[in-house]
């Protein structure tokens, strides 16, 4: 299952043909500045969509945002006691792009994230 924070990420993924699965839109990420808070989010829906469908795992297909890292940190703790494995896309360098042209934070990332060659 894949979570998104709106029906235009689910399309996007859908484009990209990559992710066969069902989706669980949010609607909302946390944004204190914006009263949203983890009781806007239906965490209950989605615990209970993951009960029902008996997910394995569930990627948290959420933007590289402040908001979008703290709302997928909220989520996997909550996702944890349901044993399921809970994995996030990942983030760093687009394709075609130039490494003086990425700003700090995408470098970071990409650092974070680097994978072996095989």
């Amino acid at each position: 299952m894949a979570v998104v924070e709106t029906v235009a990420d689910l399309w996007a993924l859908e484009e990209s043909q990559a992710f066969r699965g069902h989706y669980f839109v949010l609607g909302n990420l946390l944004n204190p500045l914006r009263g949203i808070g983890p009781e806007d989010l239906k965490l209950g829906h989605l615990v209970a969509e993951i009960q029902r469908r008996q997910v394995l795992e569930v990627v948290l297909a959420l933007p590289a945002s402040v908001d979008g890292q703290a709302t997928a940190h909220v989520l996997s703790k909550k996702l944890k006691p349901l044993g399921v494995k809970t994995t996030s896309l990942a983030k760093g360098l687009p394709v075609g792009a130039g490494i003086d042209y990425m700003d700090a934070g995408t470098l970071h990332l990409a650092l974070l994230g680097r994978q072996n060659i095989e």
